[in-house]
């Protein structure tokens, strides 16, 4: 998983650093994505190692980095922003989902009626599954901010976690586990299928 999500996030930030492929040229917002998602598979690259070298979990470690960033001055403004960032990247995945932005990235002059048909309905499910995970984990880091309270600030199994202590949690989580294999999924279609 380590090894996968440091080649993820490396080709994330190459890709926000040069910009282009061989087949299409990415625009600001573009590189802007690269450069977030990058940024944040980085992150998961390092709490992955860390857990392979016995130094922590994953949960126990966005609330120490919250806690120490809300003691900078200006700490609150700058971990709120973090948060509404996550959830402004969480609704535009929802956003690419719903209006089927995803498929002008792919080659579907090459699909067949069917796999076109499977393809599209794994990336919807699989961006709302993503609008999902993101958004709560920028909610929890908001509130974190709001309330002065580094222990609010949780990572992806926190977020899910606190999920499932609602009484609609276990469907909840049904839906994101179903959506998130669903974007596993298209990833792997989307690998075929990608212009770059």
């Amino acid at each position: 998983m380590a090894i996968g999500l440091f080649g993820y996030a490396f080709w994330r930030l190459l890709r926000a650093a040069v910009g282009h492929g061989p087949e299409e040229s990415d625009d600001g917002l573009e590189r802007f994505k690269s450069l977030d998602s990058g940024i944040a598979y980085a992150g998961l690259f390092v709490t992955c190692v860390a857990i392979l070298l016995g130094s922590g979990g994953g949960s126990s470690s966005p609330d120490k980095a919250t806690g120490g960033v809300l003691g900078w001055p200006g700490g609150q403004f700058i971990v709120a922003i973090a948060g509404l960032v996550l959830i402004g990247v969480g609704l535009y995945q929802g956003y690419e989902g719903v209006k089927k932005k995803f498929l002008e990235k792919s080659k579907t002059e090459q699909m067949s009626e069917k796999t076109e048909k499977a393809f599209t309905t794994l990336g919807i499910a699989g961006h709302l599954a993503r609008m999902v995970v993101f958004v709560l984990i920028g909610y929890f880091l908001a509130k974190a901010a709001i309330d002065y309270d580094p222990d609010k600030a949780v990572s992806v199994d926190g977020a899910l976690a606190a999920v499932a202590k609602a009484s609609y949690g276990k469907v909840l989580l049904g839906i994101v586990a179903a959506g998130t294999i669903a974007f596993g999924a298209y990833s792997i279609a989307d690998a075929r299928y990608r212009r770059v």
